[in-house]
């Protein structure tokens, strides 16, 4: 009986993304993108893997010389720790990976690209001191919360359906603020939202919040891209309040994992035909 996780064959290295579900994934048309921009001789695909599967897939792989590694996305941002090296104690920082790459001697070592990727938008603006306020408090958020520490925001208000959890989360980080239930009304000092949640993806439940609270120097970021205009971004850019979309993040976290995968640089000079695309 043929493996679910055979391997492609053809002799070329390749990466991949993995995850359940997996059809509705865009990094596909990321990496395929760069590839054929750099002219390289390489593949990258996306791969169904269900959760009780995980150890029979990073078997399989690792015994594929031509594997380059994986980006992780829901459900296994978690799991898939318990199935790789973790070298850069990953475990004990943010607490969730979202890559995993090959190693020189061959190992496959998880790593997280999220909060890189979250944070390249936001670069250019100082939020020391400033409060923030996250919706979810999931693998991606405990990134965005990482990010967040680092940036040295003020109070944070995390919402979440389990407050008790949330809360957990912001000591984890040793971040400043309150967990809420999703109910709750956004603090009129906020300087920047963040739905680091599923709501409002395409299939999931909506996401409604009351925006009237928020100033108007107010960033409202929303890392879900699928569908691009969330409801929450169509609100914000209403109000005139500046956002950045899920495509943003998604492309700066997928172009960090490409260099570990591949071994170059992604040509970031292209990003707004790269968008295009993923817009197409």
């Amino acid at each position: 009986m043929t493996s679910p996780f055979a391997a492609p064959g053809d002799g070329r290295p390749y990466a991949e993304v993995i995850g359940d579900p997996i059809a509705q994934s865009k990094s596909p048309i990321i990496h395929g993108f760069w590839l054929e921009q750099l002219g390289l001789d390489a593949a990258y695909r996306k791969t169904l893997v269900a959760p009780a599967d995980l150890p029979a897939f990073f078997a399989a792989r690792r015994d594929d010389p031509d594997w380059r590694g994986c980006n992780v996305t829901m459900p296994h941002k978690l799991a898939a720790l318990d199935h790789v090296e973790d070298r850069g104690d990953v475990r004990g920082g943010i607490g969730a990976i979202n890559t995993v790459f090959r190693a020189e001697d061959g190992a496959a070592v998880g790593t997280n690209t999220d909060a890189g990727g979250f944070y390249a938008p936001l670069a250019g603006i100082d939020f020391a001191g400033r409060a923030v306020t996250v919706i979810g408090a999931g693998g991606a958020a405990r990134a965005i919360l990482f990010a967040l520490a680092r940036m040295e925001v003020g109070a944070v208000t995390l919402l979440n359906r389990n407050v008790l959890k949330a809360g957990l989360l912001l000591s984890a980080f040793k971040l400043k603020g309150q967990a809420l239930p999703l109910t709750a009304p956004l603090p009129d000092d906020t300087a920047l939202l963040v739905n680091a949640s599923t709501l409002g993806m395409t299939g999931q439940p909506p996401l409604t919040l009351d925006l009237s609270p928020l100033d108007e120097e107010a960033i409202v970021y929303d890392i879900v891209y699928s569908p691009l205009e969330t409801p929450l971004l169509a609100a914000a850019r209403a109000r005139g309040l500046e956002t950045v979309d899920g495509l943003e993040m998604l492309i700066g976290q997928a172009a960090l994992a490409f260099e570990l995968f591949f071994g170059e640089a992604p040509p970031r000079t292209r990003d707004d035909a790269l968008r295009a695309l993923l817009l197409g």
